[in-house]
């Protein structure tokens, strides 16, 4: 997988960390622990921000450039889908229109729980 190296400094944020995880269904998978992680099309978070879903609040440990023909089934799952195909529908009945180019870039931010 290629992944930005950490001790770059990351570009200027394109949203908030308000706006990582809004869908309703992506808040349930997150608050159940199946998701943990979500790709977006621009960098919405610093690792160390704290995202509060809930009440509950999630700390974002990593954020990285990563190209949609890099996703594997293990990042799906981190996502809260059993397969790529599977989130690649998902994200495409999101984004009506949108193309799944292999050499996308997206930017894939990963949180866990504030114990």
């Amino acid at each position: 997988m290629t992944t930005q190296n950490e001790n770059q400094a990351l570009p200027p944020k394109t949203c908030s960390v308000e706006r990582l995880v809004t869908l309703e269904g992506d808040v349930k998978k997150v608050l159940s622990g199946e998701k943990t992680a979500t790709r977006r099309n621009g960098r919405y978070a610093d690792p160390g921000e704290i995202m509060t879903l809930e009440g509950r609040n999630f700390v974002v440990d990593k954020v990285y450039s990563q190209s949609l023909g890099e996703l594997t089934d293990d990042d799906a799952r981190r996502e809260g889908f059993q397969t790529v195909e599977e989130y690649k529908q998902s994200i495409l009945s999101i984004h009506p229109g949108m193309p799944w180019l292999p050499q996308m870039r997206v930017w894939v931010h990963e949180f866990s729980p504030v114990e």
